[in-house]
């Protein structure tokens, strides 16, 4: 790569004031990592050529959605020829699809899926009807497993991702190894089905066949026109939330974390991944605003990438598991509760893993702000 290279994208950020979008030319100059971006519309500099160690060269291809400046932008298409032909990859999106019975294994299952090198885009925690169970498996009808099929994927929550990777669909597939679980232990011992699944029908988790089955199956989950999919399993009852952090995300925690969270004896009832526009995290952190000196740089991070929020559930929740997460600087954490969520996954006051409710009579409230309010 020569030093003076530059690579050009046309990209999309939703005005949620304006309530429209406005398109930018992104260029990433990737000598020094720094970035530059240009209003499409107004023929102006809308950022000076900058530097900004959170963008880096893999996150640049059409289809990603990457944070500049706690501004959400989404990539549409290559600003020239040039990036075109120096960066057009065999990037493809499919869908992960966690049955009933390999939910309580999330933590592991998302590892493998990062370890593998997948990024997750997109997830949220589900339980079908019949209806989108027969949309999903149309392919099926004349099976003779059809029904007990259809009963067993309505059974209980699965979890639906969108996961992208450099032939993401054949590389899923193999992930998962063969259909029958029994067949996986001998033939693929490493696959998630071997390790993860009981037959050929509980058999921990589903993936597309083919790129147009990824297509099709992904837009029942996660509508490209902006509708709901499937709703959401929360339940708003005994519970408490809790937020992986971007940072978390980033560095690949969000496995690590769910695990420790189930294996705390805590249920995970409701789960979905947001890209957060300031105003929102403002609002949600608004308690904090005038209390917490770190208010300013909280937002920021909470805006800075995707989040994932949980529904948590045990017996008074709130106190359970707040005590669970730690205290909220990872330092004290480390010295007085080193065995918590934020001593274990936390940097520092402000990357510290997790936000949990802090009073016991906003664990609903929060619930509700991302499982009715934003997830609508």
């Amino acid at each position: 790569m020569s030093q003076d290279d530059r690579f050009a994208f046309i990209a999309e950020w939703y005005d949620p004031n304006a309530s429209l979008f406005r398109r930018y030319e992104l260029l990433y100059y990737p000598k020094d990592g720094s970035v530059e971006m240009y209003d499409v519309k107004n023929h102006r500099t809308f950022l000076k050529r900058t530097k900004y160690d959170d963008l880096h060269l893999e996150d640049l291809f059409i289809g990603n959605k990457v944070t500049v400046f706690s501004r959400h932008l989404s990539l549409v298409d290559y600003g020239d020829q040039y990036t075109a032909r120096k960066l057009g990859s065999r990037k493809e999106r499919t869908l992960a699809l966690v049955k009933p019975d390999a939910v309580p294994r999330l933590g592991e299952l998302i590892d493998m899926i990062v370890n593998a090198g997948f990024t997750i885009t997109k997830a949220k925690m589900m339980v079908l009807s019949r209806k989108e169970a027969m949309d999903l498996h149309v392919d099926h009808q004349s099976k003779p497993f059809y029904n007990e099929l259809l009963q067993f994927i309505t059974s209980g929550p699965t979890v639906a991702m969108e996961i992208l990777g450099d032939d993401a669909v054949s590389e899923w597939k193999k992930l998962l190894g063969p259909a029958n679980s029994g067949v996986a232990r001998s033939d693929a011992p490493g696959s998630i089905r071997a390790m993860f699944g009981t037959d050929g029908i509980r058999n921990a988790a589903h993936g597309p066949d083919s790129f147009a089955s990824a297509a099709r199956e992904l837009e029942l989950f996660f509508p490209s026109s902006g509708g709901r999919g499937p709703a959401n399993s929360a339940k708003f009852t005994n519970c408490t939330c809790c937020i992986i952090k971007p940072h978390a995300v980033n560095e690949g925690l969000t496995g690590k974390i769910i695990k420790a969270i189930l294996d705390g004896g805590f249920e995970i009832s409701a789960l979905q991944m947001f890209n957060m526009e300031r105003a929102n995290v403002e609002e949600f952190y608004e308690i904090y605003k005038g209390v917490v000196t770190e208010y300013t740089e909280m937002v920021t991070e909470l805006c800075s990438g995707p989040s994932i929020a949980l529904e948590i559930r045990q017996f008074d929740p709130q106190k359970v598991f707040r005590d669970f997460c730690g205290p909220s600087d990872p330092e004290i954490a480390r010295h007085l509760r080193p065995g918590t969520l934020r001593a274990i996954f936390g940097k520092n006051k402000i990357q510290n893993a997790v936000h949990c409710t802090d009073l016991p009579e906003d664990g609903l409230l929060e619930v509700q702000y991302f499982f009715k309010i934003l997830d609508n």
